[in-house]
């Protein structure tokens, strides 16, 4: 497995790292899910990002039973911290008291002492950039967290971050926005924003929910039991459900078999190929799909390929910086 630096800090996490955002507490069994986890363990996956919000903490609770004997040196965990988590008023946001509380709550449900990189899972534009950041650098001097990053920040919050971070001797080294062929909002304005900041990208939905494997076709109705029969996990992959979209994505089939990739395999190594991307995030309901998702890893696309696939995807492409954090 391939290791890249996350932005300028001096961590190193794995080019797939694992995520269990639909699937831990909710799509699948926990068997299933301690299966794939020990399928990413297998393949050299260390790195492991949940959210407390995941299926309303559950997630995080499995990810630590599945992650329980490893040896914790040997991992990088992340979580997150910002949606509804309870009925309170304070149980959301980013105040001062629900980022602790939402931290010592996920330490106990991830059966660790610390996390390696505790993020934003949104910008809370209701409370001061100054509070959340010294909260945030708090519990790295508590030694709770050792590093500190965001999700779905545009360019301008990424910056304000960035410098209150500094002034707080805290590093804020990553950004978890969606990326993939279809989705290249970030490109515009959070990319180069992140590489003046010294931050990197960990990129979620590189296979556009599951579009990208090829599996919808179109004028023909999703599988049984995937995403996109799913009442609620498919509420998020009904962008990239039009005819146009499946039918331009058939046509990538070529160029997979072509470079002996699967779909999956292609459209992740895509993302890999974004200088300002450390990782892309997989997830999986079954082992098979992690064994084909890690063989991503170090594959290089080269210039041909690249202008192939933006031929094929023409306008379906998504570029508008604006919809940054609508994801």
């Amino acid at each position: 497995m391939e290791s890249r630096r996350l932005g300028r800090s001096g961590l190193n996490i794995s080019a797939i790292a694992y995520g269990n955002w639909l699937t831990h507490g909710g799509q699948v069994e926990e068997d299933a899910a301690q299966a794939c986890v020990r399928a990413a363990l297998d393949a050299g996956i260390t790195t492991f990002d949940t959210a407390d919000v995941y299926a309303g903490t559950r997630a995080e609770s499995v990810l630590g039973r599945a992650l329980a004997g490893q040896r914790r040196e040997g991992l990088e965990v992340f979580t997150k911290v910002y949606w509804p988590t309870g009925p309170g008023h304070n149980d959301r946001g980013l105040s001062r008291k629900h980022v602790v509380e939402s931290c010592h709550a996920s330490l106990q449900r991830l059966q660790t002492d610390y996390v390696d990189l505790y993020q934003a899972h949104r910008y809370d534009p209701t409370v001061p950039l100054e509070e959340t950041m010294t909260a945030f650098a708090d519990l790295v001097r508590a030694g709770k967290v050792l590093y500190v990053g965001v999700s779905e920040w545009n360019a301008e919050e990424i910056a304000a971050g960035a410098a209150l971070a500094r002034e707080l001797g805290v590093q804020l080294i990553s950004n978890q926005p969606q990326y993939s062929m279809l989705w290249r909002v970030i490109e515009a304005e959070v990319v180069p924003a992140s590489e003046r900041e010294g931050l990197s990208q960990i990129v979620w939905s590189p296979l556009a929910q599951g579009v990208l494997t090829g599996k919808y076709l179109p004028g023909e109705q999703p599988p049984p039991g995937s995403r996109a029969s799913d009442p609620e996990a498919g509420r998020f992959i009904q962008r990239f459900m039009t005819d146009d979209v499946l039918g331009r994505v058939q046509q990538l089939r070529p160029v997979a078999e072509d470079l002996g990739l699967s779909m999956a395999q292609l459209a992740i190594a895509w993302v890999l190929q974004n200088r300002n991307v450390a990782a892309a995030i997989i997830g999986a309901t079954r082992p098979e799909q992690v064994h084909d998702n890690v063989q991503a890893a170090g594959v290089t696309l080269d210039a041909d390929v690249l202008a192939r696939i933006d031929d094929v995807l023409g306008d379906t492409v998504e570029r508008d910086p604006a919809k940054t954090s609508r994801g």
